[in-house]
């Protein structure tokens, strides 16, 4: 089995989108999310965890211990239901349900633990982000997640677009009574998409070394981690997201636990300057991202490229 990540990680994360819309609100009629102060848009960390999962579903597809706790909607029914999960864990650690729920105090607590490390042992996405298990008759507790993400931000206000577009196509025969014909073309059922013409965001994240070791995290799980965050866009392409990339993963490695700086310090490191005032940024080129050539002692800086997977061999040197 694969080390338990030791030491404190930070991540800087850059993405762009085209034509398309990042994170509805459905709030607000799916419209991309804005904060109404500065127009920004933002991405929130659930939207970019969920892409994440996706990818880990197919990078590590039937490798034993990546399973996925929280799946998709279109996923089988028994799948989807958190409490068979839970209900299922009693089963794989081999506890008496019906002793379990006759227990109290300390002898309940006990094998609840026994079935979270259970769940912990065999889903990916506890190990990694943690969750509420406590929904059901099958108790298993709380995991706090090592591994954490923000919510991400353009660099520049967005002006999102509607766009209209419409339907041609019955789903019954009463729909396709109803339609009739106007200046020769056939009338279908109206409806909006809304896009943003182009934005660069950026999203920032963490690794906790302390959290890894209750959950079991490895620099295995983290490699795979990396992987799926550089596959993400790729793996996740539809019509209502446009064109959207990985323009940049810029990971940092402390040589403890406890670290040698604090991340915000070394987020400040990367620059990502917005280019303000009336500009209509179109494409990534428009901005210019550096990193600094000093770092503090004990820190290691890569950039994460989505064409190269070579470097996932952790901790670096």
């Amino acid at each position: 089995m694969s080390q338990v990540v030791d030491r404190r990680y930070d991540f800087v994360f850059l993405f762009d989108v085209q034509d398309g819309n990042p994170n509805g609100d459905p709030d607000a009629g799916n419209l991309p999310r804005i904060d109404p102060q500065t127009m920004q848009g933002f991405v929130t960390d659930v939207c970019i965890k969920r892409k994440i999962r996706n990818a880990m579903a197919a990078i590590a597809a039937g490798k034993q211990g990546f399973d996925l706790f929280f799946q998709t909607q279109d996923a089988v029914y028994e799948k989807r239901i958190l409490n068979n999960l839970m209900e299922q864990a009693f089963d794989g650690a081999g506890i008496d349900k019906k002793a379990f729920k006759e227990s109290k105090g300390k002898e309940k607590s006990t094998e609840a633990e026994k079935a979270k490390r259970w769940l912990l042992k065999n889903y990916f996405d506890l190990r990694a982000f943690g969750a509420v298990l406590s929904t059901g008759d099958f108790n298993c507790g709380q995991v706090r997640g090592p591994a954490q993400i923000t919510f991400s931000r353009s660099l520049d206000a967005i002006v999102p677009i509607e766009s209209a577009i419409t339907r041609k196509s019955v789903t019954t025969i009463e729909d396709a009574e109803k339609q009739t014909k106007k200046d020769g073309f056939l009338t279908g059922t109206m409806g909006r998409k809304n896009t943003v013409p182009y934005a660069l965001y950026r999203g920032h994240g963490f690794i906790n070394p302390f959290l890894a070791r209750d959950t079991g995290f490895s620099y295995e799980d983290m490699g795979l981690f990396f992987q799926a965050m550089q596959r993400m866009f790729d793996l996740d392409r539809s019509a209502a997201r446009g064109l959207m990339s990985l323009r940049g993963l810029h990971v940092f490695q402390h040589s403890t636990a406890l670290g040698e700086a604090p991340a915000h310090a070394l987020f400040d490191e990367v620059r990502t300057p917005a280019i303000g005032g009336a500009a209509a940024p179109r494409k990534f080129s428009d901005y210019t991202v550096t990193v600094a050539d000093s770092l503090p002692a004990g820190i290691v800086h890569r950039e994460l490229s989505a064409a190269d997977l070579s470097t996932m061999a952790l901790p670096w040197s």
